[in-house]
This record gives C-alpha cells, sequence and structure tokens, in this order.
C-alpha cells in the first residue's frame, strides 16, 4: 500500500508533536513537519519533541515560518502532499497585548497561505481553531452552533480562520476541517500554559500570580483524548464532513481552577504560595463546551478525567526536569 504524505505545521509544538508522533506509529504514512522554532516559549522543548520525532525514518523536519510564502512555495515545490494538519499558531492571550504583529503574521496571513497551497495541492485540510473564539457565554455546555464575541487578538485571528476556511471551500471546493480545542494540557505541554507554570513553580518555590482569584472555569482537554480524536478524523474517507465542518474538542466538564491546582499539588507532593489577582479583561471566565458532534463523528465515548491525566503530566515533569 503507497504511503500518504501528512504535512503537519507546528510539528515541534504541544500538539503537533503528538501527533506527529501517533501517526509515525503507524506504517502508512510519510510525516513532514515544518516548524519555525520561535522562542515564544523553550526552544530546547521544542528541539526535544522533535528529537524524538527524528528517530522515525518515515518522518522529515524543515524549519519553516508559514507566514513566508516563498519558503512554503519552495517546499512544497516536489511533493506530493494528500492531507494538512495546521497547528502551527502564534498562542497565548496575555502575549497578544505585548506582540500583536506576531499573530496578524503567523495566524492570518500564515494560515492563509496554507490555505492557498491546499488549493495548490488539491490537499484536504484540517485547522486548529479554539474554544476561545466563544467569548463569554451564559448557556452551557456551549455547542458550535453558538455565536462569541471574542475578547482577544487570538481568538479573533482564530475566528477570521474560520471564516477564509469558509471562503475557500466554497470558492475553491476545498475540502477543510476546523476544530475548536478547549484548553489541552499533558505531557510535553506549552510552559505558558497555568499547570506548567504552576508546576515550574512548586520546584523552584516561586510565587505564582492566579487570576480572578482562582475562580476561573475550564474545560480541561487531555492530550491523549485529543489526538485520538485526530487520528480518527485522519482516517475519515468520506468528503461529506469537509465543508468546512466545525467541531469542538473538549471533554465537556468544566473544573474550576483551585480544584485543578490541588490535584496538582497532590500528585506532585508540594505546595506552592500562590498570590490571587483580580481578572483581566482579555480572559473568559468559563469554558464549558458540547462534545456530542465529535463523539458522534469519531464513536468516541470515553474521555480521560483530569485526576488521571495531571498524574501522568507530573510523573513525566519529573522525569524531563530531572
Amino acid at each position: 500500500m503507497k504511503k500518504k504524505n501528512i504535512l503537519v505545521t507546528g510539528a515541534a509544538g504541544f500538539i503537533g508533536f503528538h501527533f506527529c508522533k501517533k501517526i509515525l506509529s503507524v506504517k502508512n504514512y510519510k510525516v513532514f513537519g515544518i516548524d519555525n522554532l520561535n522562542n515564544y516559549y523553550s526552544v530546547k522543548l521544542k528541539k526535544d519533541r522533535l528529537n524524538i520525532l527524528k528517530k522515525n525514518i518515515n518522518f522529515t523536519f524543515s524549519k519553516i515560518d508559514i507566514s513566508e510564502m516563498n519558503s512554503l512555495k519552495k517546499f512544497f515545490l516536489n511533493k506530493n502532499i494528500d492531507i494538512i494538519f495546521n497547528f502551527a499558531a502564534q498562542a497565548g492571550v496575555r502575549y497578544s497585548l505585548i506582540n500583536p504583529e506576531s499573530y496578524i503574521r503567523s495566524n492570518l496571513k500564515g494560515f492563509l497561505n496554507i490555505l492557498e497551497l491546499a488549493k495548490i495541492k488539491k490537499a484536504r485540510l484540517i485547522y486548529a481553531s479554539s474554544s476561545s473564539i466563544y467569548g463569554d457565554q451564559k448557556k452551557f455546555p456551549i455547542s458550535e452552533r453558538s455565536n462569541g464575541i471574542q475578547k482577544n487578538l487570538y481568538a479573533s485571528t482564530k475566528a477570521l480562520n474560520e471564516q477564509l476556511a469558509n471562503l475557500y471551500y466554497k470558492n475553491f471546493d476545498i475540502p477543510v476541517m476546523g476544530l475548536r480545542l478547549f484548553t489541552v494540557y499533558g505531557e510535553w505541554g506549552r510552559p505558558d500554559m497555568l499547570y506548567l507554570k504552576y508546576l515550574n513553580a512548586i520546584k523552584k518555590g516561586k510565587v505564582i500570580d492566579l487570576y480572578n482569584f482562582g475562580k476561573h472555569t475550564r474545560d480541561f482537554t487531555y492530550i491523549k483524548d485529543v489526538i485520538e480524536i485526530l487520528y480518527k478524523i485522519l482516517l475519515i474517507k468520506k468528503k461529506k464532513y469537509f465543508q468546512n465542518n466545525i467541531f469542538n474538542i473538549c471533554s465537556g466538564r468544566p473544573t474550576n481552577l483551585l480544584s485543578f491546582i490541588k490535584c496538582l499539588e497532590k500528585n506532585y507532593g508540594k505546595k506552592c504560595k500562590i498570590k490571587k489577582v483580580a481578572k483581566q479583561k482579555i480572559e473568559i471566565l468559563k469554558t464549558h463546551g458540547s462534545n456530542t458532534k465529535i463523539k458522534k463523528l469519531v464513536k468516541k465515548t470515553k474521555f480521560i478525567n483530569y485526576n488521571e491525566g495531571l498524574l501522568n503530566t507530573v510523573k513525566w515533569f519529573k522525569s524531563y526536569q530531572s
């Protein structure tokens, strides 16, 4: 059987790394990974992820910024790409207050470039959107039909991604699917996310700021559940699911941050000092998604609870940091 060629953008990132690792365990795929390896967070962590992937002969990595069209075109020139998974993006909400231009460059210009190349190559495109596009809601769980007002630049770029994808589907018949991810956590995660910031604070004996006095609620979704869903999407053949269909990717079990932190402390065996501070305007108070639609699509019935997910995460953290 001929190997399918899969392009994964953001391959050195948290979700991209885990997804590459999963599909490389299946012999039917050749994986091309690209990433710009920017210094938004630890480049060492990104390279450590890549070193694991490079051990597989079916993985090829190229350092490319998706906002640079000439580099992308050169990369694509002699490659027959069947499916693109786009995880490359400037992440983070608070960072958008400091460096807004990076979100325009990567999340908008970069995504437009990926759409253009999907059009040229006639490749199927699955792209990462975000639960942040919903903003603050009053009715829960949030379904894919819910309308939202974005509260920060990151969320706005993701909402525009969905609109661009829909235009390319309608105008050029590009098969696309958008995935609204809800607070993904787990091993090899981004150091700027709360759970890893908290673990680092415990390890180093530092004080950590807890916004909104810890009253936020998040629909935490474990990385292994996300990867299972992504892999099942990869296997879907029917084109009707790629008409810019949008799916929530979430556990459907909202958790208060203070409860989440207590579980972290229990699994680590130590606590750290917390400084409770006021809520920032750009932050969403609560996320709680409906996963009915995605469960029906991929026939998934169970999501890993955060107690188990955090236990695995803490074990990895202690091992990686030693």
